[in-house]
């Protein structure tokens, strides 16, 4: 690898949270103006659903040992779709962007042929601002396809009484001990959301393992829509953003039958006024901007605006063998 001398590469373990949480706070300082990850993102990161650190993951050291560069490959429910990301110490870790990049290009093929697809697909985001990334990206075959906003609102003034839905609507917490209500939650995110581009479809069991090794969650700021008594819409939260005081929507759907009827804006007012309740200063969500139900304007019309913008560069790879 193309690094400078004394400088090298390393798998990363659960010791290193706390440093790679640094440089990626770092990292984020000067792309974003603000720090946009936890140390819970790290350790997902590392041990989320096929996440193995010892293959999918590496940290680039310079010649005192310092950890600079961080890179990793996820892709949590094996569909033919890879996301890599590599971060560095501002002003020190550039050498490592590279090196780090072509090592997880050359572990996606192997993983691709694991998850049993014959071609896979390798994504990675970038501010604009990070010419450099992009440069890195481009310069390996990466093209753009689209763009993503991170939208924020502030709750000064919002009561934690919500505002009534429309008539015939009824919003209510989600039962999580209720087995058929958690079904049900599952089945409207996933039928609602294969009108949106690039779902990966999850089964039930999958998804709950996926909440099982959450560190934490808030169920009562999970909300299910009923139209006449019949769920029709859910909200999701998750805990992701509480060191910036903000309640965070992690996914939001109504089924296609009950949309341009208020339930995404009723159920997004009821959130809000959970998160005030308990004394959150904001409250943010990301979009997916090419989304075909139009859900940047409607989160404009409860109040979120775009923080920043990040777009989307892809390249396809075939699998190993």
């Amino acid at each position: 690898m193309d690094l400078p001398a004394g400088w090298r590469v390393r798998r990363p373990t659960l010791d290193d949270v706390d440093e790679i949480l640094a440089l990626v706070r770092a990292s984020d300082e000067v792309a974003l103006g603000y720090p946009d990850f936890s140390a819970d993102d790290v350790r997902e990161a590392l041990t989320g659903p096929n996440a193995d650190p010892d293959r999918d993951s590496w940290l680039a050291l310079d010649a005192d040992g310092a950890i600079v560069g961080w890179a990793y490959l996820e892709n949590p429910t094996g569909a033919a779709r890879e996301f890599v990301e590599v971060y560095h110490q501002p002003g020190r870790g550039e050498p490592a962007q590279r090196p780090l990049l072509a090592l997880a290009l050359a572990r996606a093929p192997e993983r691709a042929a694991g998850f049993g697809h014959s071609r896979v697909t390798v994504r990675g985001g970038a501010i604009p601002t990070e010419t450099g990334w992009v440069a890195a990206l481009r310069d390996a075959g990466f093209e753009f396809i689209k763009r993503y906003a991170r939208m924020r609102r502030p709750l000064a003034g919002v009561s934690p009484a919500a505002p009534p839905p429309p008539d015939g609507v009824t919003i209510r917490p989600l039962r999580p001990d209720d087995e058929a209500d958690m079904r049900e939650f599952h089945r409207i995110l996933d039928t609602a959301f294969r009108d949106t581009p690039d779902y990966d479809p999850q089964s039930y069991e999958l998804w709950r393992e996926r909440l099982a090794a959450l560190p934490t969650i808030a169920w009562d700021e999970w909300f299910v829509a009923e139209v006449d008594g019949r769920p029709a819409g859910v909200l999701q939260s998750a805990d992701q953003s509480l060191e910036h005081n903000e309640g965070w929507v992690k996914n939001l759907a109504v089924l296609r039958e009950h949309r341009k009827r208020g339930l995404g804006a009723a159920l997004l007012a009821r959130a809000f006024a959970a998160y005030a309740g308990k004394g959150r200063e904001y409250a943010g969500l990301g979009v997916d901007l090419s989304n075909p139900t139009e859900a940047y304007r409607l989160y404009t019309s409860v109040g979120l605006t775009a923080v920043y913008e990040a777009d989307m560069y892809e390249r396809e790879i075939a699998a190993a063998g």
